[in-house]
């Protein structure tokens, strides 16, 4: 199984067109951000960043940036596939990653699309909510940089609308429902750097009107 989510993600990096650009490749990440990424083959898990780290902690809370579309880009490519060896570590496991959680700030998802055949994993370059439905859902939420924690959230929305790019550079817009939509507004947080703890509050907040 795991193989086959490989392979998609890969053919996802593999179709969309071409763009040639030294400087852009120069211009996508810090020199830092390329050493982190570059450490270790495609194959190699990432290190994800806790909120118990006080540095990582402090990264996680930072904004992220806007990351040009290059499919020829070998960095961007790297980070890609280690982004998807992170989440599908055994010590992971998870549903979703955004390029924060490993150190890189760039607006990078992935996802796993359980609203599609094969619940594939597809990468989101600068992904964006444009709108949110004002009908909720409960949901349990866990996160892989908040260890041994796991919290009910009724906050957030049952249908929301993104826009993207993709590797190419051309902008998408999709509706996404249901769990799915959630692993979408979790990761796109993260960008904003966004927990989903910072939701807790205004949960309760609107228990105690509604009650």
């Amino acid at each position: 199984m795991m193989g086959k989510h490989l392979i998609l993600i890969l053919g996802l990096v593999l179709v969309f067109g071409c763009h040639n650009s030294k400087n852009t490749i120069k211009r996508s990440f810090s020199s830092e951000e390329k050493a982190l990424i570059m450490s270790a083959d495609s194959l190699k898990p990432m290190r994800v960043y806790k909120i118990n780290n006080k540095t990582d902690s402090l990264l996680l809370r930072t904004k992220s940036s806007y990351i040009k579309p290059n499919p020829k880009n070998p960095i961007l490519l790297n980070l890609v596939k280690r982004l998807y060896a992170t989440v599908r570590d055994s010590m992971s496991m998870g549903v979703g990653i955004a390029a924060p959680q490993v150190g890189i700030l760039k607006n990078i998802i992935v996802v796993q699309r359980f609203d599609k055949e094969n619940y594939p994993f597809e990468v989101y370059l600068n992904p964006k909510i444009i709108d949110y439905s004002n009908e909720r859902q409960t949901v349990r939420e866990g996160c892989l940089s908040i260890p041994n924690r796991s919290d009910t959230l009724k906050i957030r929305s049952q249908t929301i609308k993104i826009n993207y790019n993709t590797f190419e550079g051309s902008r998408k817009i999709e509706t996404i429902n249901g769990f799915t939509s959630v692993i979408f507004q979790h990761e796109i947080d993260h960008l904003n750097g966004i927990l989903y703890l910072d939701h807790l509050e205004k949960d309760r907040s609107d228990f105690e009107q509604t009650n």
